[in-house]
């Protein structure tokens, strides 16, 4: 039955990777496992404890709706440009600037492919009108796309909250001076790239000058805006403790009332898009997380996760070494880190002091590696966003990429791990 369930497993990843539906083969994939253990009704159990999961769906569809709300009062733009603006004045730091501002907006942005557009459709320009090539450019841009990891919006992170009975900030706090390390450490490795491959000025073109930004007036209190919850909830939590302690959907709440008196923006359509964001927020990522609990839950019943885990007991060097290239080469493939680290987590992760390791930091390694993994896939949306914003092909941002990811995901090893 183990053998049979691993052959499951690869086949699942496998479809994952020819771009099936992830939540499709994810619910099916589980429910066959559960099925052959003879327990196909705790599958739908398990669908239905996710469903409801009062750890996961507040914080996850009140932050989408907050986003929702952003674009609409256009108080995300305001954010780009203002820091778009200042990075364009110094072009010895275009390149790691540009990765490392988009890092930044990711994480008040976290959502990876609207990231890049909303960066790259002001940055990518900007730097081939400075004479980037166009591929370094997009490169640049995808480069930065997983700082929604340091996000109190990103799914994984209340996940693994949930997983080790801690806040959600208690998660990223744990992780993130590792990431913010590992984020330089990219940067700079996609600079030596750019200055290697003579990509960095001298190129021609006729887009001298970033148009859009040009014309674009920022204005800085819309621009302070989409960061306010990610303040509020820094401040109140345990690490600073400034003020009271401020739950996730009131933060995001809270930011979403400031934009209305900000922006002038009437509040019915404000009302629509904020719980239109809900309702996509839980299609979407909680629908991965749902058919993802089943597929953990398949596993678990037809004997696959108990016997990885008792490979991984043999040597914490196997999980450091699963938790780290597993989700990433899977991201690679399939453009999403998403199903490879929550399979990974909800299956192996709850069981990281049998092999050594806290929950927080085998499981914060699993996800972050996916996301960097996912910054130099060729079939990502946001490689495929910045590819065209570019003029390039997706392949040739990859292998821009693919060392300061591969070198990145090394780094985060030996420091979370």
């Amino acid at each position: 039955m183990i053998w049979l369930g691993g052959l499951i497993v690869v086949l699942t990843f496998v479809a994952i990777i020819k771009r099936y539906e992830t939540r499709m083969v994810l619910f099916l994939a589980g429910v066959a496992m559960a099925a052959l253990s003879g327990n196909a009704g705790a599958a739908i159990d398990a669908f239905v404890k996710a469903m409801v999961n009062p750890g996961l769906v507040p914080v996850i569809v009140t932050v989408m709706g907050f986003a929702y709300v952003m674009k609409l009062t256009e108080c995300d733009s305001h954010l780009v440009h203002s820091l778009a603006g200042g990075l364009t004045k110094f072009r010895a730091i275009l390149i790691p600037g540009s990765v490392l501002v988009t890092f930044a907006i990711n994480i008040a942005l976290p959502s990876a492919a609207g990231c890049s557009a909303a960066v790259g459709a002001i940055l990518i320009p900007t730097l081939i009108g400075a004479g980037v090539h166009p591929a370094m450019a997009g490169s640049a841009v995808l480069a930065g796309t997983w700082g929604s990891v340091l996000s109190p919006g990103l799914s994984h992170n209340p996940f693994v909250a949930k997983l080790a009975n801690v806040d959600v900030m208690t998660v990223i706090a744990t992780h993130s001076k590792a990431a913010i390390i590992t984020a330089i450490v990219v940067a700079g490795i996609v600079t030596a790239v750019a200055y290697l491959r003579k990509e960095v000025e001298g190129y021609q073109s006729e887009a001298t000058t970033d148009l859009q930004s040009k014309d674009f007036k920022v204005n800085y209190l819309k621009a302070i805006v989409p960061v306010i919850p990610l303040v509020l909830l820094v401040l109140g939590s345990k690490q600073v403790n400034i003020i009271p302690v401020v739950s996730v959907p009131l933060a995001m709440i809270i930011g979403t009332a400031i934009a209305v008196v900000v922006t002038m923006a009437n509040p019915q359509e404000v009302t629509k898009r904020y719980f239109a964001g809900m309702g996509d927020a839980f299609g979407s990522v909680m629908g991965i997380i749902i058919a993802a609990a089943v597929f953990t839950e398949g596993m678990k019943l037809i004997g696959l996760t108990g016997a990885l885990i008792e490979t991984m007991k043999q040597s914490d060097q196997i999980a450091r070494i699963a938790a780290t290239f597993g989700p990433f080469i899977i991201a690679i493939l399939c453009g999403s880190g998403d199903a490879a680290a929550l399979a990974f987590n909800g299956a192996i992760t709850p069981h990281a002091s049998q092999f050594g390791f806290g929950i927080i930091e085998l499981g914060s390694q699993a996800q972050i590696v996916g996301g960097l993994g996912r910054s130099m896939s060729p079939v990502a949306g946001s490689t495929i966003i910045c590819s065209q914003l570019a003029g390039v092909s997706p392949i040739e941002l990859s292998k821009r990429n693919a060392p300061a990811m591969f070198i990145g995901a090394i780094v985060m090893m030996f420091i979370l791990l």
